[in-house]
């Protein structure tokens, strides 16, 4: 099968039909000056974008009836039929309406900002882009590692940064913070689809520049929501693969109504067995926009929403069952007889988000955002043998004797609010711009606990053995200045006031545990740029950010309140970009005090603690390009090489002969999941107009699965290759068609991007059992779009 499928993909390289290469400038009408970033696209598929000098470059049909259109933010949109000649100048006109981003303007780094970013644009997201969950479309990026608790990319999905996890990466979707204000993680599985709804992604990594929300503590993801469609559009996506995973989306916008109003809707659903047993997915969500715009003012409602149910495949495996069935899901496996059908997590959030943008006068206009977010959803779990003693309850009498434990069916709730506001002011004017903003966030939280089942009885049916609140104010303040001293030197000024208050009444197994603790946070950031030439710069920074302890690490108990973490960045790199290649090379040092890191220590309440570590490090260089070969042949790639290192630290090992822990000291090892070498590849071939064929990889360096440097607790190097074809089908029917096949893992690499570890001392020797989370080989994707 997979051998027909590579023959058959190098076979449509013999397709080439005649080509031709068409070239142009676009303009702004009224000035004349170029408009950098513009989209020029052909009907019979194939788009580009122009730069710094307004000017694009693209492979066409020789012949042959096709239109080409040139568009860009705030402009009207303008298209020209085909014809013999090979340039097309477009001067394009102002819309009159006011449709500046500026609620994500305000955050994202700048052309000439001096942070290092990745950006994907719409078309960047489509082309891959059939269901899987929103981190395996950015695997691709530098320092970037994906995983999956499934195996296929749908459900539960892991993102690391610079060997940063989720809690460390702030999320926001058009500056509002979407991080979950406790574990500080982003769970995208609670956003179904939301790639269909995303027109733009910045990827910063390192402190980057101040933003909303959780603290920026390895990199900073921006996701934007909020595009101006000027004509009316349809879409309907359907895409089958492998594990009976399906995804349908239907999409619709009105286009611009009298000159002032939008809207814009999905509605999506995606369903998959997945490739580990039983872990399946049901998705469903919906995106909904509406807009009023004139010319000075901006007014934009969006109301979305996801619910999930996945079965849990969260455990992994150990060792001996990698070897013997990789598919195999403990979770529900205690139940006697067959495993328990609804070992399931069940969530659903929705959010509201209402925008003002206003335009003050040429110079000057602001932005405030008010925001709502409700979750609430539990996991369920087959318990055998638990105590009554342990949920509160009285031994029950069953068959006339009394019985100290039961098998039951628990359910773990959260219920939660998160709302607040967002503004900022900006002021774009000659050499000297800058930006004031800030948020007021709240979070309202509950965790309680029921038993919904129980072998022996005993239980009520409404009693809640745990019923815990906790609450979160996070306020932050920020300016950030740009300051042109020449026009090629710019300097770039940011200083952030971030405060946070967080009450915790208690935890399910330590209730009697109750914190109350504030933190105030002073983020400078400095930097600057020295543009070379239009199409080359380099740049420099320094930026420090804090983050405050999450809520398992407060479990610690009263006396062991764990410190803040500071982090210290230096970022320096060179940028190179035009119409035949970009390259950007980056060197950093993030320097940490009082990072928190796993040690295997139980604390004085019995739970494993992370631990305050005073000095640790990343240090690294990463290189990301890309070069036009030819007009059809575009190769890609990125490398990132990195020394993570922590100066020394003490494990804490269960002795498992004389009870009670045992100390280990090490010097100088490893931080854990940071792979010393991240690679991406890709191979991009246009041998017809409307179709592209992609070859690309990823190779991930050895991760450990702790800080001990240990290769018997770490994960094996791999490399996997995918195939990625897109093609525009040219016909008359439809405003647009699309037909999609992706190829994963197409050599079947055995691999696991993810897992844990436990160690501990049996016999007098230290032993550790280590737990995997393995990927599918070989798998499919395909799918249909029509644009309508």
């Amino acid at each position: 099968m997979k051998r027909m499928m590579l023959l058959a993909l190098l076979g449509l390289s013999t397709l080439v039909h005649a080509q031709t290469v068409i070239t142009g400038t676009v303009t702004d009408k009224s000035s004349g000056r170029p408009l950098q970033g513009a989209t020029i696209t052909l009907s019979k598929g194939g788009s580009t974008y122009t730069d710094a000098k307004g000017q694009y470059r693209l492979a066409a049909p020789a012949n042959g009836a096709y239109i080409i259109q040139a568009s860009f933010l705030g402009y009207k949109t303008l298209r020209q039929t085909a014809s013999e000649k090979t340039q097309y100048d477009f001067a394009l006109e102002e819309t009159g309406l006011f449709v500046k981003p500026v609620e994500i303007a305000s955050l994202r780094a700048g052309r000439d900002a001096p942070f290092t970013r990745s950006e994907l644009n719409k078309e960047a997201i489509a082309s891959q882009n059939l269901g899987q969950d929103l981190p395996m479309l950015l695997n691709q990026l530098p320092s970037v590692v994906t995983s999956s608790d499934a195996g296929a990319g749908v459900g539960y999905t892991g993102l690391r940064v610079r060997g940063s996890d989720i809690t460390r990466i702030n999320v926001t979707v058009n500056g509002i913070p979407v991080n979950d204000a406790e574990s500080q993680g982003t769970f995208f599985v609670n956003m179904p689809d939301f790639a269909s709804s995303v027109n733009s992604i910045q990827l910063q990594r390192g402190v980057g520049t101040s933003t909303n929300g959780a603290g920026a503590f390895g990199a900073s993801l921006n996701l934007s929501t909020n595009e101006y469609n000027e004509t009316a559009y349809g879409g309907i996506d359907n895409s089958y693969g492998s594990f009976d995973t399906w995804k349908h989306t239907v999409k619709a916008g009105s286009g611009l109504i009298n000159g002032h109003f939008t809207l814009d809707a999905r509605l999506s659903k995606i369903s998959s067995n997945g490739y580990i047993d039983r872990a399946s997915s049901d998705l469903r969500s919906f995106y909904t926009s509406a807009a009023y715009i004139s010319a000075k003012t901006a007014i934009r409602l969006n109301v979305f929403s996801g619910k999930e149910k996945t079965y849990q495949a969260w455990n992994g495996i150990d060792s001996a069952t990698l070897r013997s069935n990789r598919t195999y899901n403990p979770s529900g496996a205690n139940k006697p007889g067959e495993p328990y059908d609804n070992e399931t997590d069940n969530y659903q959030q929705d959010h509201y988000q209402l925008f003002l943008n206003q335009s003050i006068n040429s110079q000057l206009n602001f932005n405030i955002g008010l925001h709502y977010t409700r979750g609430r959803g539990y996991y369920e779990n087959y318990r055998d043998g638990e105590s009554y003693a342990d949920f509160g309850v009285e031994d029950p009498i069953y068959n006339g004797a009394p019985v100290a434990t039961t098998d039951l069916i628990r359910q773990l709730w959260l219920d939660n609010h998160f709302y607040g506001g967002v503004f900022s002011f900006n002021r774009t004017a000659g050499k000297f711009n800058w930006s004031l903003g800030g948020a007021l966030n709240r979070y309202d939280g509950k965790h309680y606990g029921k038993v919904i089942w129980a072998q022996h009885g005993g239980f009520d049916k409404d009693r809640k053995w745990y019923d815990l609140d906790a609450f979160k104010t996070d306020a932050n303040i920020y300016w950030k200045g740009e300051l042109s001293v020449t026009d090629k030197l710019k300097i770039f000024a940011d200083v952030q006031y971030r405060h946070v208050n967080y009450e915790l009444n208690g935890f399910r197994n330590n209730p009697d545990i109750f914190q109350h603790q504030y933190y105030n946070f002073f983020n400078p950031k400095g930097g600057l740029s020295f543009r070379l030439n239009e199409q080359q710069h380099v740049y420099a920074s320094y930026a420090i950010g804090n983050k405050e302890p999450n809520r398992d690490d407060f479990e610690a108990g009263l006396e062991e309140v764990p410190k803040h973490e500071t982090l210290r960045n230096l970022e320096a790199g060179y940028v190179l970009q035009n119409s035949k290649a970009g390259l950007q090379a980056n060197v950093y040092y993030m320097n940490y005090r009082n990072q928190l890191v796993l040690t295997g220590r139980i604390n004085d309440v019995g739970a494993y603690a992370r631990t305050n570590i005073p000095k640790s490090y990343r240090l690294g260089l990463e290189l990301n390009g890309h070069y036009n070969l030819l007009t059809q042949l575009t190769l890609a790639g990125n490398i990132a090489f990195s020394r993570n290192r922590i100066s020394g630290f003490t494990e804490y090992l269960d002795d498992w002969d004389n009870g009670g822990q045992k100390p280990v000291t090490y010097e100088d090892t490893d931080i854990s999941f940071s792979p010393d070498l991240v690679a991406g590849y890709t191979v991009s071939y246009r041998p017809v107009s409307g179709l592209t064929l992609d070859w690309v990889g990823k190779y991930v360096g050895r991760q450990f699965l702790d800080n001990t440097s240990s290769e018997k607790r770490s994960l094996d190097a791999f490399i996997v290759n995918d195939v990625r074809i897109n093609y525009t089908v040219p016909q008359q029917f439809f405003r647009s068609l699309g037909l999609q096949l992706m190829l994963n893992n197409i050599f079947s690499e055995k691999y696991e991007p993810n897992g844990y570890t436990y160690g501990y001392i049996d016999g007098g020797v230290v032993k550790a059992d280590n737990y995997y989370f393995p990927m599918a080989g070989f798998n499919f994707m395909a799918g249909v779009k029509i644009g309508l």
